[in-house]
C-alpha cells in the first residue's frame, strides 16, 4: 500500500512541515509530492489530491487524511505505536492543549511572521498583540520542558507531536530575530539539529518561488 505526502513549498509552507518532519524523523517511507503555493499548478492539481483544496494531505492507499494534526495522529496510530505523544497521562494531556493551542491560535504569530526560511532578521515589524503571542509560546515551552522535559532535548524529552507543531514557529523566531529566554533557544537549537530538519531546510532554501513573504 503506496503512501503519499502532499505538501506545499518547504521554504513558506508550516502547515506541511509539521507531518513531513514528524513521518521522516521517525523513519517512516512516503512519497512526497509538493504543490508550490498560489501558482497555476496548484490550483490545477491540488482538487485530485486533497478534498479542501489545501495542504498537507496524506494517502495511505485508499484513505485520504487532511490537516496536519490529523495526519500527525493518524502517523502515531498507523506506525508510531503512540510514541508521537508522552508516555504519562498528565504530559499528554498538556502536550495535546499546547498542540491544539498551536493549531488553532496565535493569529496575530502567523500573519504578522510569516514563515520564510530564506528570511534574515532586519529588524523589528510585529505588533503588541504578535508580542503577547511570542511570550504564550515561550511560556508554552518552559512549561513543558520543566514539567515533562526530562529525557531529551525536546518539550517533553524526547521529540514528538507537540515539537513538530512548534517546529515553523522556531523558524519564525529565528527568520525575524525574536528576542527569545534561554529554554527557547535550546529548544531551537535541538529542532535544528534534527537530521530531517536539515533536510527540509536545505531543500527549502533550494526552492526558486518566491512569494509575498519575503517582503515581510
Amino acid at each position: 500500500m503506496s503512501t503519499t505526502l502532499v505538501i506545499g513549498n518547504k521554504n513558506y509552507s508550516s502547515w506541511s512541515l509539521r507531518p513531513w518532519l514528524l513521518l521522516r524523523h521517525a523513519g517512516v517511507s512516503f512519497d512526497e509530492v509538493r504543490l508550490p503555493l498560489d501558482t497555476p499548478e496548484f490550483r490545477d492539481q491540488v482538487g485530485r489530491w486533497s478534498p479542501t483544496r489545501r495542504v498537507p494531505v496524506l494517502h495511505d492507499g485508499d484513505l485520504a487524511v487532511w490537516d496536519s494534526l490529523a495526519i500527525c495522529e493518524y502517523a502515531n496510530e498507523r506506525w508510531l505505536a503512540g510514541e508521537g505523544w508522552p508516555a504519562g497521562v498528565a504530559a499528554r494531556a498538556v502536550a495535546r492543549s499546547a498542540a491544539a493551542e498551536m493549531h488553532s491560535g496565535f493569529g496575530a504569530l502567523r500573519a504578522q511572521l510569516p514563515m520564510n526560511l530564506r528570511r534574515q532578521p532586519r529588524g523589528k515589524h510585529w505588533d503588541a498583540d504578535a508580542d503577547r503571542d511570542i511570550a504564550r509560546v515561550q511560556g508554552l515551552w518552559r512549561e513543558l520542558r520543566s514539567r515533562f522535559g526530562a529525557g531529551g532535548p525536546f518539550l517533553c524529552g524526547r521529540f514528538g507531536i507537540v515539537d513538530a507543531m512548534f517546529a515553523p514557529v522556531c523558524v519564525r523566531f529565528r527568520g525575524y530575530g525574536v528576542e527569545v529566554d534561554d529554554t527557547a533557544r535550546a529548544f531551537m537549537d535541538a529542532v535544528f539539529a534534527l537530521p530531517a530538519m536539515r533536510e527540509w531546510e536545505a531543500a527549502g532554501l533550494a526552492e526558486t518561488e518566491r512569494v509575498g513573504a519575503d517582503e515581510a
